[in-house]
């Protein structure tokens, strides 16, 4: 009844395209649950690890396991239909039987962010592999030092093609696809990197975040990291919107320019201790807070950094970790801004791959054989998706069709799709209008 609620308000001019489409898709993400209509065929053979739909169709499904296997899916041209269910196999498989495919585990398989002729790989060989999609052969590889962790790219860029991996190494390294050698390393980790995500706002900023509890943030056009977060700086919820911060600084400056004009006016005293703080406040921000001792040992979480999301407007970040916690920083302050979601259990031996809604109302958590989708900003478990036999490691939200993919130990992929779609509201109509062989 919503949904024609919608159409009714939007038909009469109630309600703007915009709103009428974000109600309609949050109608639709709110009813998620296991597919009974669309299927994934698992080609892998261990552990799944990693999920992502392409980022320029929104069609293809690549994903990566345990067995040192890659694979792609079509998710929207099924291969068999029975009537009922549609099952979508593998487009193809890289497995052990290819001759450059990796030898261990695939831990990380990203697309290229422009089209999908390239995809990258990272694999607990030591290698990221760069691909050809349609020649699956590697056209460019890397070697690390140590497991690889996790890869990323950056979809903002266009002076760059930079891909970041995280490894066992407490160095983070940045590999050039053009030249096909390492651009530089990022060091101020110490310990191994377990993840890497780069800013939704600008192509430059780059956040690690590893198992010695810190998250760090980098500009890669300078040497060492700007901002390293702390979990005892903390913050009260979400900033105030634009405008109406815009009026609150304001009122704060001219209340400071008034206590300002007040003491000038008084004694001596006064004006020696606005003298001091005129010296001192430049001397603090001058310094760098990569350079300080006290806050570059600061820890995001009590153990590894396991997970981090970016929210779509690129104004929080989301952080998982060994210590069983999840938080949500405001970028801007580096605060925690003290959302408390509900106790989660979460994988500790390896990175956990996150996922949130367009609009970041909510935000899809691995824990442990099930997935929970936490409200962000109210911490309650808004709903828990139950079908997986194991511990699940990989979220996919796919913006496009609303729909989740999810990946765990007992290899196999599945689709969460909405309850409901405007078809099965409107029902089957009346007996008397079908046809014949409507039956």
């Amino acid at each position: 009844m919503d949904t024609w609620k919608n159409i009714r308000d939007r038909e009469f001019g109630k309600l703007q395209p915009n709103s009428f489409s974000n109600r309609i898709k949050s109608n639709r993400i709110s009813q998620l649950q296991l597919s009974n209509h669309k299927e994934l065929v698992s080609s892998h053979k261990g552990a799944i690890n990693s999920l992502q739909i392409d980022l320029t169709e929104g069609r293809y499904l690549l994903s990566s396991a345990s067995d040192a296997s890659v694979a792609v899916y079509d998710v929207q041209r099924p291969s068999d239909y029975t009537g009922v269910i549609s099952k979508h196999s593998c487009l193809f498989v890289i497995d052990k039987q290819h001759q450059l495919a990796h030898k261990y585990a695939v831990s990380s398989a990203i697309w290229y962010p422009i089209d999908t002729g390239l995809f990258i790989t990272g694999s607990y060989d030591h290698y990221v592999n760069v691909w050809d999609t349609n020649t699956t052969q590697v056209v460019v590889n890397f070697k690390m030092p140590g497991k690889v962790y996790k890869t990323a790219m950056s979809t903002l860029s266009t002076s760059h093609t930079l891909i970041a991996v995280g490894t066992e190494d407490v160095q983070v390294r940045l590999c050039d696809i053009t030249s096909g050698a390492f651009a530089h390393t990022l060091s101020g980790h110490r310990d191994g990197v377990m993840t890497v995500e780069w800013s939704a706002s600008s192509e430059w900023v780059l956040i690690t975040g590893g198992c010695d509890g810190a998250i760090r943030f980098w500009d890669i056009r300078r040497a060492g990291c700007y901002q390293v977060l702390n979990q005892s700086r903390t913050q009260l919820g979400r900033r105030p919107p634009i405008l109406k911060r815009s009026m609150l600084t304001k009122e704060s400056s001219t209340k400071m320019r008034a206590s300002q004009k007040k003491l000038a006016n008084g004694s001596g005293s006064g004006q020696l201790a606005i003298g001091r703080l005129s010296s001192k406040g430049p001397m603090k921000q001058k310094l760098h807070p990569g350079m300080l001792s006290t806050q570059d040992r600061a820890t995001a979480h009590y153990g590894a950094v396991t997970g981090l999301k970016v929210t779509e407007d690129g104004m929080y970040l989301l952080s998982a970790g060994s210590d069983s916690r999840l938080r949500l920083w405001d970028i801007e302050s580096g605060c925690d801004t003290l959302v408390n979601f509900e106790t989660v259990r979460i994988q500790t031996s390896r990175p956990i791959q996150l996922a949130t809604t367009q609009d970041s109302a909510l935000v899809f958590v691995p824990c442990m054989r099930v997935v929970k989708a936490f409200d962000m900003w109210s911490g309650n478990a808004h709903t828990i998706l139950r079908g997986h036999y194991e511990s699940v490691n990989s979220c996919w939200f796919n913006q496009q069709d609303q729909e989740l993919y999810t990946g765990g130990n007992d290899r196999q992929i599945l689709v969460w799709t909405p309850a409901r779609t405007i078809a099965d509201e409107m029902g089957e109509g009346d007996p008397d209008d079908q046809d014949s062989w409507s039956n």
